[in-house]
């Protein structure tokens, strides 16, 4: 979707590079409007939650915990084992589908607006680098005078806040792995674990690095998912964009002009869409790799329009297909499709977790024994058991034939399965001679945690016929 007054030549570099293959710093304004508040909203909230969730617990275990060297994994107080994989792989596989279906129909939404690398570029590290440096024009001011005392500490105070904000983001970042209270004790303690602390410093630098220097290069070029989206938009794909059946011929604003009479669109091109693009593209050229949908460019044309007393929406949220067609808001039938199908994975992922016991039971027949007469009139069969206790509490745990008079006789004595465990034992199932009528019997075993029905199990019983 290329706006008219373009030839038929398209860049084969990023807006970011020169044609040397030089970097092009982008130093872009911030931006100001009714969408830049909204994604304030959301980024603060979404740092609020990072920062916050660590520290807080449910019955003394973290809220989320994805601790995958112990393979402990804790998800709004509920404890997950390896036995949940089913779960795990359903959701990622629901996740891939979700994503797929998400950036056809609705482009990269996500990159702009939650995604933790604008957040913390354009929330964090950009607000603190306008803070110290100035406007874009004093930054370009700055970056080009020879080192003097000003330079040194608002450069050193810039790099440095950059690399202590850095710490605290891994730190909040592992204690979703290890705990906050180990993170905490790290930091108290550096040598109780020195190879995981020097990890932190590295993982630091790292993210210091990428904030510091690399920036919109992340978006571009590292990001499997940047990439990715480049295949997955179609026509039909929401996605910020320029209208230029309205906006063409662009040409700047003259006094007293008539720009209906002299076929100027709305366009006036003043580039503050462009000034305000934090990866540097102009987006009336239309869909580009580079394009995070952070609507920075809408706000600008809309203060622009509203300005010259223009209807807003110059560049809105539409696909290429409406604006090509002059169609306003119209949704396709495969888009409803997606949405419908995204919902239902939401729902079946929802219902795989509601579904979740808290107890799981594996039983066995003991393997290699053939039935036992404990006494006259009566046959019995052993059976090994693991009992995975899911939740934070001591469970007492007990065993009932179901469809048919027998006995249950644990080896041992009648146990509690410890929280957040894995109890194994042994038990016989006994029944009388003349109920065994056939070599194998189907029998059903409850499985009970607290006197409450936990799991039914279906066995073989081997008798002497």
């Amino acid at each position: 979707m290329l706006s008219q007054n373009l030839d038929n030549s398209y860049r084969d570099q990023l807006a970011t590079l020169n044609k040397k293959g030089k970097r092009q710093w982008v130093y872009a304004q911030q931006p100001k409007g009714k969408l830049y508040n909204y994604r304030n909203v959301v980024s603060y909230v979404l740092l609020t939650l990072l920062l916050v969730i660590p520290f807080v617990k449910v019955k003394g275990d973290p809220l989320i915990l994805v601790n995958i060297i112990e393979r402990k994994f804790i998800l709004f107080g509920v404890y997950f084992w390896p036995q949940d994989f089913h779960i795990f792989l359903f959701s990622m596989i629901t996740l891939f589908v979700f994503i797929v279906l998400f950036t056809v129909s609705y482009g990269r939404i996500w990159c702009g607006w939650a995604c933790p690398q604008t957040v913390f570029m354009e929330f964090i590290f950009r607000r603190i680098e306008y803070w110290i440096e100035g406007t874009p024009q004093q930054q370009r001011k700055l970056k080009a005078q020879s080192m003097n005392f000003e330079k040194f500490w608002k450069k050193t105070l810039k790099h440095s806040l950059f690399y202590g904000i850095c710490l605290i983001l891994s730190s909040a970042l592992l204690s979703y792995v290890r705990g906050a209270d180990f993170v905490l004790n790290l930091w108290d303690n550096p040598g109780s674990s020195s190879v995981l602390f020097i990890a932190l410093l590295l993982f630091s630098t790292v993210m210091y690095f990428v904030f510091s220097r690399l920036r919109e290069q992340v978006c571009a070029m590292i990001c499997p998912y940047g990439r990715l989206q480049g295949v997955l938009l179609d026509s039909n794909t929401i996605v910020v964009a320029y209208d230029y059946n309205r906006g063409e011929e662009r040409a700047p604003l003259e006094a007293g002009e008539d720009r209906e009479e002299d076929n100027k669109g709305d366009c006036i091109d003043c580039y503050d869409c462009v000034d305000v693009c934090p990866t540097g593209i102009d987006v009336r050229d239309g869909t580009q790799l580079e394009c995070i949908n952070c609507t920075a460019c809408i706000d600008a044309c809309n203060s622009v329009m509203a300005w010259q007393g223009k209807p807003k929406g110059l560049i809105r949220f539409d696909s290429e297909k409406n604006i090509a067609e002059g169609i306003k808001k119209k949704w396709p039938v495969r888009k409803i499709a997606y949405t419908t199908v995204l919902v239902i994975l939401l729902g079946v992922v929802a219902g795989l977790f509601a579904s979740r016991t808290d107890l799981e039971a594996i039983i066995l027949r003991t393997p290699g024994l053939m039935y036992q007469e404990p006494s006259e009139g009566v046959i019995s069969n052993m059976y090994s058991f693991k009992i995975v206790n899911k939740t934070t509490e001591d469970l007492p745990v007990d065993f009932k034939i179901l469809d048919r008079e027998g006995e249950i006789q644990i080896i041992g004595k009648t146990f509690n399965a410890a929280a957040s465990s894995i109890h194994e034992g042994t038990f016989f199932a006994k029944f009388p001679k003349e109920s065994v009528l056939t070599d194998k019997i189907q029998i059903q075993i409850g499985v009970y945690a607290n006197d409450r029905l936990i799991e039914k199990v279906d066995l073989t019983f081997v008798g002497p016929y």
